[in-house]
């Protein structure tokens, strides 16, 4: 790989002291049985990852992400980098410095890496690099996007069931276009269950990884009536599923399986199969088949959807499971098009 400007050498220097794992791009691993993780021209596949502030750990985006390298590792006994970043400045150099250890396939998470991504992937035109939320348009690059508002319309959906209070709330990490998705998603499907439920004002707390300002969030809601939280807000919304679990109400999970976090007091999660999405690509890379843009994971491709509510379903019913079964058919059958905007929020509450 070719560096331009000394700057880059330093972002690299930088860049080089956050890496985490004893497994850099550079070193092999024992190869399982079966195909393996050979690039085109036969050179074992080098896989790197840069985490967003969350970072591993936070059991939901990137640990998702993570649990698809891990499952490439074991199939295709890929070598692989990773690397925390700990606030957005470090996005660039971390990139830079994963490129620059000669990975073929870099993974940017989350949406905050899309303008470094911007830059970097440029600089590179050899590297194959993906990220996931967020739309980079380059020759290099694929873009890997969500329909978390229908996972999240299904997850207000049974809020709207289950409720006794009719209040339910939402805390999202940052108040992006993107987290409104998942808001958008969830209100609509609480309105669509039952009318008379009452989704109060989200709160976003700025951050995805402070947990006590997700728990004092989450804590004013339950204050103001809500007996159900979703939280759409990485590693901070942990503090959303204490908050349930102290007062025994519910939260909703988000990204990963998050219903052992806290038996019985998460109602469900949300699950968004970041893992599917990074492991596919990984295997596309290695078939050769890796092309640039935009892949959509939806409802349809099970790309998003419910955790199989192993601690509470038993509470939930079958009757309120069965319908909700039947609404996620109408969503994939197109009979229900879900909002993925407020002012598409408003349209749809207008149309029940």
């Amino acid at each position: 790989m070719r560096r331009k400007s000394l700057h880059r050498v330093a972002g690299w220097v930088v860049a080089v002291l956050l890496l985490v794992g004893t497994a850099g791009c550079g070193s092999k691993k024992e190869e399982p049985s079966g195909e393996t993780g050979q690039a085109p021209g036969g050179k074992t596949l080098k896989v790197g990852i840069v985490f967003d502030s969350g970072g591993r750990g936070d059991k939901s985006f990137n640990d998702s992400a993570w649990a698809g390298i891990e499952r490439a590792a074991k199939e295709f006994g890929i070598v692989e980098q990773a690397v925390e970043s700990k606030s957005e400045k470090d996005y660039e150099g971390n990139l830079t410095a994963v490129a620059d250890r000669g990975c073929d396939l870099v993974f940017a998470i989350g949406i905050n890496m899309k303008t470094a991504l911007e830059k970097v992937a440029p600089n590179y035109p050899d590297t194959k690099f993906a990220i996931v939320d967020a739309e980079v348009d380059a020759p290099n690059v694929r873009s890997l996007l969500f329909k978390e508002e229908e996972g999240s319309f299904l997850a207000g959906y049974l809020a709207g069931l289950v409720t006794k209070t009719k209040k339910i709330g939402f805390v999202g990490g940052m108040e992006l276009d993107l987290i409104k998705k998942f808001f958008a998603g969830y209100a609509a499907g609480a309105k669509t269950a039952d009318k008379g439920v009452e989704v109060l004002a989200p709160k976003y707390i700025g951050s995805w990884d402070n947990v006590d300002l997700a728990k004092t969030a989450a804590a004013t809601l339950f204050g103001q009536g809500a007996d159900i939280v979703y939280h759409a807000a990485g590693r901070a919304g942990q503090g959303v599923i204490d908050a349930a679990k102290q007062r025994g109400l519910y939260a909703i999970g988000v990204d990963s399986d998050q219903d052992a976090l806290a038996k019985g007091f998460v109602l469900t999660s949300m699950i968004k199969r970041v893992d599917e999405a990074v492991y596919q690509t990984i295997s596309d890379t290695i078939r050769g088949s890796f092309t640039p843009g935009a892949k959509v994971y939806d409802l349809k491709a099970k790309g998003v959807g419910l955790s199989p509510m192993t601690y509470t379903k038993d509470k939930v019913g079958e009757s309120a499971l069965a319908k909700v079964a039947e609404m996620e058919q109408k969503i994939v059958a197109g009979e229900v098009k879900v909002p993925a905007t407020l002012d598409e929020l408003k349209a749809y509450e207008s149309s029940l």
